[in-house]
C-alpha cells in the first residue's frame, strides 16, 4: 500500500459526547466493545455516557444515563454478557418514546451513539437518525429546548456494532458474540455432542464432525428420512459407536414441515432401536466468558466505531463497523439490514438456494464444505484418477491439525486418488511409515488436540535419496504438508532438490499450522487461536487470584519464537498493561516508563497488573530480569509474580475458530492438488517443474490465496524465523490505548464506507472462509 499514512491525532472528540448502549439478546463480548468505546472516546478526549438497560435507559434517562470515567470499564474484558443491561423495549418504538429519549440526549449534549446489538437494534437506531431534526423540532415547539439547542444538536451520528451470536447479520463475517457461542457448544457438543440456531448450527456440524444437521436454509431431499437411517446404520456396522446430529431451530422440510429434535429422536428409536438422547443447549450458548477471538473482534471494532463517529458528517448514512475476513470495514447500515430481510423473505417463499447465497460467501461455504465433509458417497460412484496424495504433519504440534488432516482425507476420496498418510513428518517419511488412509479412518478427528499422525521438526534436506525412493515406491503423485516454519523450508528444500530427483517433480501445498503464527504468506495458522484462547484463559484465572490481594503485577512469558503475535494478541485480549515482543526493540527507558504507569496505576481504583513477554523478546531483558526489575521498582507500591506458560499452549482440544479454519483451508487445498495434478499430467505421469507448482495456502486480510513459496522467501526473515512485515503490529496501539498509554495509532485502512457486496457463485468458491 503506498499511501500515506493517516494518523488519528488529527481527530480530536473534544467537545463531542458519545452514548453506547446495548441492546437485544446478550452477547459474549459487547463488553469488550464497551470498554473499547469508552477508553477510545476519552483518549480522543470526548466525553461518553453509559445508556444502562438499553432503548428503555434512553427513554427513561436520570441516572440510566452517566457519564463514565476510564475506571468504569476496568474488569469487564472476561465477563459474560453486557454490565450495562440490554433490556427490550416497547416505548422506543413509538414516536412519544423517541421523543424522550431525544430529550434526554439532548440535555446531555449527546449527538454521537454506538449501538451494540442485533439488527433489530441497529434498524431502530437508524429511524432515530432520521427522526432527529423533527423531534427536536417538536421539543422546541414544546418549550422542553430552545432553538439555540436545536441549531447545536442538528445531526445524530450513528454507528452499529453487532453483537449477535446467531451471525445472521450480511455483510459481516463475524458477530461479536459468535465465537464464544461456538465454543459452548463445542465444549457440550464434545461432551455428547444438537443446538440451537442456523449458522451456528453449521458452523459446529463442521467443528465437531456431525453426522447430519438440519438447517432452515437448506432443507433435506425427499426420503431424508430413509437416507438418514441408512448412513447411520452403515456408522454402527463401521464401529462408529457415536453418531451426532445437529437440529437448528426453524429446521424445515422441503415442504416447510418443522423438524423437531423430537421427531428425528422417534424417527431413529422406531426405524433403527439406537439409544437417542435430546440435548437442547438453548441459553448455554449465551453464557461464560468471551473468548480470545470475540474479546479482540470487539476490541478492533470499538476503536473503529469512535474513528467513524469522530470522522462522521452529516451526509453519510448510519454505518456498521465489522470484519471481513482479517479486515475491518463500514458498511451501510441499511444495506445490511435490507440484505438480512432479504434472506428471511427468501426462506419464507422457499428459495432456499437463493437465501444460501444471499447470506454471504463464508455462509455458502460452511455449507458446501459440510456436504462434503459428511456424507460419503458409495465407491461405484466416486471418480478414479488413479493419482496418490501423500500427507505429513511437520513442525510442533497445534490444535487444529487433525481437522485439517479430516478433511484434506474426505476430498481427496471424493475427488478419486487414494490418500497416504506419513508418520511423524519427513524422518518417518525416509523410513517408509507411510499407510493408505480412508474415509472412517479420519472419523472423530477434528476435535482431537495435536497431532495424531505425529510430527516432527526434521528438515528433509538430509533424507533426499530416502524420501525419493520412498515417492518412486509409493507411487506419490502429490504432497500435502501440514506445519508451521519447518514445513516452509522443507517445501524450499524439496523444490529445490528438484534438479536432482524427479520424484519431486509433484504438486505440493502447505497449509500453515502452528501457535506461533510465524509463517510468511498467512495472517493466520492453524493453532494460534487455540493458544490464544489458552494464555486468556490463564490471564483471567491469574486476575482472578489477585482480585483477593491489592497491588500486585503478573509477569507472564508466552511461546512464539520470534514471533511476537501470541504476546501481543494475548495482551489484547486480556486487556494486559504491555507486551514485550522482539519485533518492536525496548529498552531500559521503557522498561522504566512501565513501572511508572504501573505505580500511577495502583494510585487508582484498578489494583492490578499484567504484563506479557515473549520468549524471545530480548536476551538479556529475560523474564527473570523483568521480574527482578519490577520487584525492586515497585516496592513498597507492588509485588511482583512471575508465570511462564510453556507448552500448555500448544495442547487441549482445538477452539472452533482452528477446527473451521483447519477444515476450509485445507479442503481448499486438497482442490488445488487435483488442479494441478490434472494440468502436469503427461504422457502418463505428472511432471510439475515450475514455481507454481509449489504454493502456500495462506489467508491474506480477506482472502485464501496461494502462493509460491519461492515468492515468498523475499518475505522472510530466516535468521529469526518470521515475516518481514506481519499486519498484526498494526493493532499494537489499541492495546496501547486501552492500556492508557499516549501512542500514535495510523487509520489508513479505515475509513472508506464500502458497499454490501452480493457474492456471485465464483466468488464464492474463491472467497473468505
Amino acid at each position: 500500500m503506498d499511501h500515506q499514512p493517516k494518523f488519528f491525532e488529527n481527530l480530536s472528540g473534544t467537545g463531542k459526547a458519545i452514548g453506547v448502549l446495548t441492546s437485544g439478546g446478550d452477547a459474549q463480548g459487547m463488553n469488550a466493545a464497551v470498554r473499547a468505546v469508552v477508553r477510545m472516546g476519552i483518549y480522543v478526549k470526548a466525553k461518553v455516557y453509559f445508556v444502562y438497560e438499553g432503548y428503555q435507559g434512553m427513554v427513561d434517562g436520570g441516572d440510566n444515563i452517566v457519564e463514565v470515567s476510564w475506571e468504569s470499564v476496568s474488569s469487564i474484558l472476561q465477563v459474560g454478557g453486557t454490565v450495562i443491561g440490554s433490556a427490550r423495549c416497547k416505548a422506543f418504538r413509538t414516536r412519544e418514546g423517541r421523543l424522550q429519549a431525544a430529550y434526554n440526549l439532548v440535555q446531555r449534549g449527546i449527538t454521537n451513539l454506538c449501538v451494540i446489538g442485533g439488527d433489530g437494534s441497529l434498524t431502530g437506531a437508524n429511524l432515530f437518525r432520521e427522526e432527529w431534526s423533527g423531534l427536536l423540532e417538536e421539543l422546541a415547539q414544546k418549550g422542553k429546548i430552545d432553538e439555540e439547542a436545536v441549531k447545536k444538536y442538528a445531526y445524530l451520528n450513528i454507528v452499529g456494532m453487532v453483537g449477535s451470536i446467531d451471525n445472521d447479520f450480511c455483510g459481516t463475517d463475524m458477530t461479536i458474540g459468535t465465537d464464544s457461542a461456538l465454543h459452548r457448544i463445542i465444549e457440550v457438543v464434545d461432551a455428547i455432542m444438537t443446538t440451537a440456531q442456523r449458522y451456528l448450527a453449521l458452523v459446529s456440524a463442521l467443528a465437531c464432525g456431525a453426522d447430519w444437521v438440519f438447517i432452515p436454509e437448506y432443507p433435506p431431499e425427499e426420503g431424508w428420512e430413509d437416507s438418514m437411517c441408512v448412513k447411520l446404520s452403515e456408522n454402527r456396522a463401521r464401529k462408529k459407536r457415536l453418531n451426532i446430529i445437529i437440529v437448528a431451530e426453524g429446521a424445515i422440510d422441503c415442504h416447510n414441515k418443522p423438524i423437531t429434535s423430537e421427531k428425528v429422536k422417534d424417527l431413529v428409536v422406531q426405524r433403527l432401536g439406537f439409544d437417542t438422547r435430546v440435548t437442547i443447549l438453548g441459553h448455554v450458548q449465551r453464557g461464560g466468558t468471551p473468548s480470545a477471538f470475540d474479546r479482540i473482534l470487539a476490541s478492533r471494532m470499538g476503536v473503529e466505531a469512535v474513528l467513524a463517529l469522530l470522522e462522521a458528517t452529516p451526509d453519510t448514512p448510519a454505518c456498521v463497523v465489522s470484519l471481513s475476513g482479517n479486515q475491518a470495514v463500514r458498511l451501510p447500515l441499511m444495506e445490511c439490514v435490507q440484505m438480512t430481510q432479504e434472506v428471511q423473505k427468501a426462506m419464507d417463499e422457499g428459495r432456499f438456494v437463493e437465501a444460501v447465497r444471499l447470506r454471504g460467501r463464508s455462509f455458502e461455504n460452511n455449507l458446501n464444505t459440510y456436504k462434503l465433509l459428511s456424507h460419503k458417497r458409495p465407491d461405484a460412484e466416486l471418480p478414479k484418477t488413479n493419482f496418490n496424495v501423500a500427507i505429513l504433519n511437520v513442525g510442533a504440534p497445534a490444535a487444529g491439525m487433525n481437522a485439517a488432516v479430516r478433511a484434506a482425507v474426505r476430498v481427496g476420496i471424493t475427488e478419486g486418488h487414494k490418500m497416504f498418510a506419513v508418520i511423524d513428518g519427513f524422518e518417518g517419511f525416509a523410513r517408509g511409515k507411510i499407510k493408505e488412509i480412508s474415509w472412517g479412518d479420519v472419523g472423530g478427528w477434528t476435535g482431537q488436540g495435536g497431532s495424531i499422525l505425529g510430527t516432527k521438526r526434521t528438515l528433509p534436506a538430509k533424507y533426499l535419496e530416502k524420501i525419493a525412493d520412498q515417492m518412486r515406491t509409493y507411487n506419490i503423485n502429490a504432497l500435502m504438508v501440514i506445519g508451521g516454519f519447518e514445513a516452509y523450508l522443507g517445501l524450499l528444500e524439496l523444490s529445490a532438490a528438484r534438479e536432482k530427483y524427479d520424484e519431486f517433480c509433484v504438486p505440493m501445498v502447505m497449509v500453515p499450522a502452528t501457535v506461533s503464527n510465524n509463517v510468511p504468506g498467512s495472517d493466520f495458522s492453524i493453532g494460534a487461536d487455540t493458544a490464544l484462547n489458552t494464555i486468556t484463559d490463564t490471564c483471567d484465572r491469574i486476575k482472578q487470584s489477585a482480585s483477593g490481594t491489592k497491588r500486585r503485577v503478573f509477569i507472564i512469558e508466552t511461546m512464539g519464537g520470534y514471533c511476537g503475535y501470541l504476546a501481543n494478541m494475548g495482551a489484547l485480549a486480556a486487556g494486559a498493561d504491555a507486551a514485550y515482543i522482539f519485533e518492536e526493540q525496548f529498552d531500559i527507558r521503557e522498561l522504566q516508563a512501565n513501572v511508572e504507569h504501573l505505580t500511577e496505576k495502583m494510585k487508582t481504583s484498578i489494583q492490578r497488573g499484567l504484563v506479557l513477554r515473549n520468549e524471545n523478546s530480548n536476551e538479556n531483558y529475560t523474564t527473570d530480569f523483568i521480574y527482578q526489575l519490577y520487584s525492586e521498582e515497585g516496592k513498597g507500591v507492588f509485588d511482583c509474580r512471575k508465570n511462564v506458560l510453556g507448552h500448555m499452549q500448544q495442547g487441549g482440544a482445538p477452539s472452533p475458530f482452528d477446527r473451521n479454519f483447519g477444515t476450509k483451508i485445507s479442503a481448499k487445498a486438497m482442490q488445488w492438488i487435483s488442479k494441478k495434478l490434472k494440468e502436469t499430467y503427461r504422457k502418463g505421469k505428472v511432471f510439475a517443474n515450475t514455481d507454481d507448482s509449489v504454493c502456500l495456502l495462506g489467508m491474506r486480510r480477506r482472502n485464501l490465496v496461494f502462493q509460491p513459496v519461492a515468492e515468498l522467501k523475499n518475505e522472510t526473515d530466516f535468521v529469526h524465523r518470521i515475516p518481514k512485515e506481519q499486519w498484526w503490529l498494526k493493532l499494537r496501539p489499541l492495546m496501547k490505548i486501552l492500556a492508557k498509554y499516549k501512542t500514535s495509532y495510523d487509520v489508513s485502512d479505515s475509513g472508506q464506507l464500502e458497499h454490501v457486496a452480493m457474492h456471485s457463485p465464483k466468488e464464492a468458491e474463491t472467497g473468505a472462509i
